[in-house]
């Protein structure tokens, strides 16, 4: 009776080690994963409403169209995190993101992000595989933004980045980004050509105040280089009044050429008398004097005038009024003649979850 005591007295003691033992492990990395996406859907009207179908007298992204209602964007992004690493895929369907995804053909022009995070500690961050620009003020998706059209200088900067990039906070207001891409747009790089990318970013301890320079540059698929410098500074005056302001130049110069720039400069006054109902004013002028585009040869100054309604969560619905003005005749009239001006209506919807 004595052994059958103490070998049980034996087994308890050596399980309650075990179990100590057990304790000192660091515990498993949480698993989590989100889903999220949106839809977004317009009708845009120019009132100089052109003979021609192709005068649509629209020359930034995404809402080329007139008098007809339009598809923007179904998107769904899924972030799954596993302690220091993270993967996302972000999708989307429908002109937005083909136009997003230009230089792309097939499905691939679905993918509008799709990386890999690592964290060895909470100073810095490595991130590899394709993601959004950290050039200017817009984004992508419209519920992002408070304007729904976009601005000229969205439009011919950057859209996205395929490389590698490390992100180090120096404190917690400030920080910066080094990294080293394909060129500009390009999923797969044609030739072994790379570009750089940076940036810059400060603040406010209150988060009233906030500024990011960004710079991109390399040389192209066509042996063209550029070099690209924007600001974007934040300030926010209370909860019902905010401003931003983007600025930004490139300068490019062809294989053999001379340099020639474009640049431009955008104001943004955010009012919310309301958390169901506010407006954005964007004030911004475009120089391209010298075509480096290949779209204007000239310069152009356009106000928007945005409402943000929401009427339940989610749901943004955004009127939009817009006026362009060229320094020179650039937009279509109706009876085929070119004008420095034109106007147009925009009527969106925007639902994300």
């Amino acid at each position: 009776m004595l052994r059958k005591i103490s070998v049980s007295a034996m087994a308890l003691v050596c399980l309650l080690q075990t179990n100590a033992q057990d304790s000192t492990k660091a515990p498993e990395p949480v698993k989590s994963t989100t889903i999220t996406g949106s839809v977004d859907v317009y009708y845009r009207f120019n009132f100089a409403n052109a003979k021609d179908k192709l005068a649509t007298n629209n020359a930034t992204s995404f809402t080329n169209s007139h008098n007809s209602f339009e598809l923007g964007m179904a998107s769904l992004k899924v972030v799954h995190s596993f302690g220091k690493i993270s993967a996302v895929a972000d999708l989307g369907f429908g002109s937005r993101a083909k136009e997003f995804s230009y230089n792309e053909t097939g499905i691939t022009q679905a993918v509008k992000q799709a990386y890999i995070t690592y964290a060895p500690s909470s100073a810095v961050t490595f991130t590899m595989g394709k993601f959004a620009t950290h050039v200017g003020y817009e984004l992508l998706d419209p519920q992002l933004n408070r304007n729904y059209s976009m601005s000229y200088m969205f439009s011919y900067g950057p859209f996205s980045h395929t490389g590698l990039k490390m992100d180090v906070a120096l404190s917690g207001t400030t920080g910066f980004m080094l990294g080293v891409a394909n060129p500009t747009d390009y999923i797969s790089a044609p030739f072994n050509k790379k570009f750089v990318i940076a940036q810059f970013h400060t603040g406010t301890s209150d988060g009233k105040f906030t500024g990011y320079l960004n710079y991109v540059g390399g040389k192209d698929t066509a042996k063209t280089g550029s070099n690209q410098l924007d600001f974007v500074g934040l300030a926010k005056f209370s909860p019902k009044f905010s401003f931003g302001i983007n600025a930004t130049s490139k300068w490019v110069k062809p294989d053999g050429g001379t340099t020639d720039h474009w640049s431009g400069l955008a104001g943004y006054f955010n009012v919310d008398p309301t958390d169901k109902f506010g407006f954005t004013l964007r004030a911004e002028s475009f120089s391209d004097k010298k075509n480096v585009t290949g779209y204007f040869g000239t310069s152009i100054f356009e106000s928007t005038l945005t409402l943000n309604i929401k009427p339940m969560s989610g749901l943004i619905i955004m009127p939009e009024l817009r006026i362009d003005a060229a320094k020179d005749p650039y937009f279509t009239k109706n009876d085929g003649t070119l004008s420095k001006s034109t106007a147009s209506f925009i009527l969106a919807a925007v639902y994300s979850f």
